[in-house]
């Protein structure tokens, strides 16, 4: 038969003790649905830096240039889009060929970064048909 251990300060952890006999009986537990994983951009129209999609683009040696061209080229309001950019997609360039066993793909042509880049476009214009004011905080 199970039995239960308090532990801890103020007896805060539950350990308990299970026999054999305890695990051949199916599970009563019901799990909660796991919440959905936000995409990309975030429903308050910020990026999600942490978003699998970014391949890890946003950490590492260049973090903080992809972050801010990457940035640049979310929040731009230049026809075409991104145009405003240019300096900080040359200065994220510039350091990715100072790493190149890290970023070893061609920097002229990714095509992930340009699906990104995509996504975020598409995105930024469905949040704004959303909210007419354009307002992303």
């Amino acid at each position: 038969m199970s039995y239960c251990k308090q532990l801890g300060p103020k007896g805060k952890d539950k350990v308990i003790f299970a026999t054999p006999e305890d695990h051949k009986i199916p599970s009563k537990i019901k799990l909660p649905d796991p919440e959905p994983q936000p995409g990309l951009i975030l429903p308050n129209g910020d990026i999600n830096w942490n978003c699998p999609c970014l391949g890890g683009m946003a950490t590492g040696p260049c973090g903080v240039e992809f972050r801010n061209a990457f940035s640049c080229f979310h929040y731009s309001t230049a026809d075409p889009k991104g145009t405003d950019c240019f300096d900080l997609f040359k200065t994220m360039q510039s350091c990715m060929q100072k790493y190149p066993t890290l970023y070893k793909k061609d920097l002229g042509d990714d095509d992930d970064l340009a699906e990104a880049m995509e996504a975020s476009e598409k995105e930024t214009a469905k949040l704004s048909s959303n909210n007419p004011d354009g307002d992303h905080k």
